[in-house]
């Protein structure tokens, strides 16, 4: 079975798919936006917000949360390639998907699409929300991790509570 070009263009510009484009446009935006503003406005490494956060900007090679960081070319480029091909796989599957998985895989890939821009063009993404209580510290993570963790806990959700008639 090959895959058409065009039909995937018809798919793309239905409609309802034009509204997950936003969607996935709109979180990409919010995530460029802050990370934008941290970059361009610490002049510090920290800036205290209360107790439990201080945005603190550090640039992460890995994956989310840090993991799988390195400082080999090739394991990053490769890590790097891995995330196009799933981004792309997940564009697919909104076309494919239900409502309400395309809505959930339009918030991971939005999000999933700043920290890809960021690996392309930075050579890193800059991670700067510190949640902390006393001297214990979370992962440092961004805009765009949020809403990837918003979308898969969802995924997650409606695999669990959400069952299907056959």
């Amino acid at each position: 079975m090959l895959i058409n070009l065009k039909d995937i263009k018809n798919e793309i510009v239905k409609r309802e798919n034009l509204f997950y484009l936003i969607v996935i446009f709109i979180i990409f935006l919010l995530d460029r936006f802050s990370k934008i503003q941290i970059i361009n406005s610490t002049s510090e490494n920290i800036l205290y917000i209360n107790d439990y956060v201080n945005f603190n900007l550090v640039w992460n090679t890995g994956i989310g949360f840090g993991l799988l960081s390195s400082s080999s070319a090739l394991i990053y480029n490769l890590i790097t390639i891995l995330i196009g091909i799933v981004i792309l796989s997940l564009f697919y599957v909104v076309l494919k998907a239900d409502k309400y998985e395309s809505l959930i895989f339009s918030v991971i890939i939005g999000g999933a699409l700043g920290n890809f821009y960021d690996r392309l063009t930075l050579s890193a993404v800059p991670d700067f929300i510190d949640l902390h209580f006393n001297d214990f510290h979370w992962f440092t993570f961004n805009i765009a991790d949020i809403f990837i963790t918003i979308g898969i806990i969802a995924f997650l959700l409606k695999g669990f509570f959400i069952k299907y008639e056959k």
